[in-house]
C-alpha cells in the first residue's frame, strides 16, 4: 500500500527564508566586522556602501537614510519643495510618494499611467502641470522603468525637478544606464523583499549634484552641519546604520546575477497563454521583475484558483492613493482611466531568486489549468 501524498507548503511571493539562507556565511562575516568595530552609526561601512552603490547606478553621490518613504520626503526637502508647491506623481504605486509629500507639505497631483506598463504617464503629466509644479516624481512600478528619457526632457523643458522613485527597480537601465542615474535625485528602499534588500528597513538617495548631496547629509541628521549645530531644516533623523550598511556591501555584487534569474522566472511566466490572461513586458535591460504582476478581468476568481494549488497571489495595489481615507480624493478618479481599470485586474505571482524549477512549474501548471 502506498504512503499517502505529502500536501505541499504554500508558494509564497517571497521566501526571505530561503534567501537568507543561501548568504548566512556572507551575512554573520558582515555583522561580525561591524560588530567588532564598536562603530554603529555613520561610519566607515555606510560610507563606502554610499560610494560603491552609487558608482552601481552610475550616480554622482549616493546619500543613506532610514527607509525609502524618508528617501523620498529628504529628496524632495533637498529642493526646498514644500508648502504652496505641487508634484505630480501616478496614484497607483502604493501611497509612498503621496506620505512624503504630506510630510513636507506639498500637494500631490496625480496624472494616469500609461496603458503598456502602468508607470507614470508623460503626456499626462505634462498636461498635469501648472505654475505651481515643482517636481515631478516618476514611479518605477514592479521592476519595470518609466519613461526615463521623457521625464527627464519634461523636467528640463518645464524646469522642474525630476526624481525617480527606484525601490523598485535596482539595476534596471534603458541604453545601459541603470535607474538612480535619470533624476535630479532618486529615492531607493533596501526593505528585505526589495531586489536588493538589507536586514531590515533602509534607504538611499542617489543625486547629481554636490550640494545637494551635502544638503541630504544635513537633513537626514537633524540637519546639522556639525555637532550639535543646526543650520538646515525642517530635518529628519534618518539615518542608514552600519549593520545594514555592511549587509548591502554583501549583497550588492550578487545583485546583477539575482536580476538575471528574476528575468528568466518572468519570461518563463509570460510564455503561458491563456485567454483571458495579460502578462506584463518582461523583455530587455528596464525590467528586473521586481513583481511579477499580470492582469486578469477575473482577478479576484484567479486568486482564488491559484490558492486552492498552493500559490500565494497578492494585489499591488489595491486602492489608488487619491482614494485612501487619508487623501479622498475620489473625484479624480475619472480622469485616472488606466490606473482605475488596472486596479480590479492586477495580481502579483511569486517571483525571487531562490525560485527552483518544481517551483516555476507549479505556477505555471496552476496557470495553464485556469479557465475564466
Amino acid at each position: 500500500m502506498s504512503a499517502p501524498a505529502t500536501e505541499q507548503a504554500p508558494l509564497r511571493l517571497n521566501d526571505l527564508k530561503r534567501h537568507t539562507a543561501a548568504l548566512r556565511e556572507r551575512i554573520l562575516a558582515a555583522t561580525t566586522r561591524v560588530i567588532d568595530s564598536g562603530w554603529f552609526i555613520l561610519g566607515p561601512e555606510l560610507e563606502a556602501f554610499e560610494r560603491e552603490f552609487a558608482a552601481f547606478c552610475g550616480a554622482g553621490h549616493g546619500v543613506g537614510v532610514a527607509n525609502g518613504t524618508e528617501a523620498i520626503e529628504l529628496a524632495l526637502r533637498a529642493f526646498s519643495i514644500g508648502a504652496g508647491d505641487e508634484v505630480v506623481i501616478a496614484a497607483n504605486a502604493g501611497m509612498y510618494s503621496t506620505t512624503a509629500l504630506l510630510a513636507v507639505g506639498a500637494t500631490p497631483v496625480y496624472a494616469d499611467v500609461r496603458e503598456q506598463d502602468l508607470t507614470l504617464d508623460p503626456a499626462a503629466t505634462e498636461a498635469a502641470i501648472t505654475p505651481r509644479t515643482r517636481a515631478v516624481i516618476a514611479t518605477h512600478l514592479y521592476g519595470r522603468l518609466a519613461d526615463v528619457r521623457a521625464f527627464r526632457a519634461l523636467a528640463d523643458r518645464h524646469g522642474i525637478v525630476f526624481i525617480e522613485d527606484c525601490a523598485q527597480s535596482h539595476g534596471a537601465a534603458e541604453d545601459g544606464i541603470r535607474a538612480g542615474a535619470w533624476g535630479d535625485a532618486a529615492s531607493f528602499s533596501f526593505y528585505p523583499t526589495k531586489n536588493l534588500g538589507a536586514c531590515g528597513d533602509a534607504g538611499l538617495v542617489t543625486c547629481r549634484d554636490a550640494d545637494v548631496a551635502a544638503r541630504l547629509r544635513r537633513l537626514r541628521q537633524y540637519g546639522w552641519a556639525s555637532k550639535y549645530v543646526v543650520i538646515d531644516g525642517p530635518a529628519r533623523n534618518s539615518r542608514l546604520d552600519e549593520l545594514q550598511a555592511a549587509i548591502l556591501r554583501e549583497k550588492l555584487p550578487l545583485l546583477d546575477s539575482w536580476n538575471a534569474r528574476r528575468r528568466e522566472i518572468a519570461a518563463t511566466y509570460a510564455a503561458v497563454a491563456v485567454p483571458d490572461l495579460r502578462h506584463p513586458d518582461v523583455s530587455g535591460e528596464g525590467y528586473v521583475a521586481h513583481l511579477y504582476v499580470m492582469r486578469s478581468t477575473r482577478r479576484d476568481a484567479l486568486r482564488d484558483h491559484l490558492l486552492a494549488a498552493g500559490i500565494l497571489a497578492e494585489v499591488h495595489y489595491p486602492v489608488l492613493d487619491n482614494e485612501q481615507p487619508k487623501v479622498d480624493r475620489r473625484d479624480l478618479s475619472a480622469s485616472l482611466p488606466n490606473s482605475v481599470r488596472a486596479i480590479s485586474e492586477i495580481l502579483t505571482l511569486p517571483c525571487f531568486p531562490e525560485m527552483d524549477g518544481t517551483d516555476i512549474a507549479r505556477v505555471c501548471a496552476a496557470l495553464q489549468t485556469w479557465s475564466a
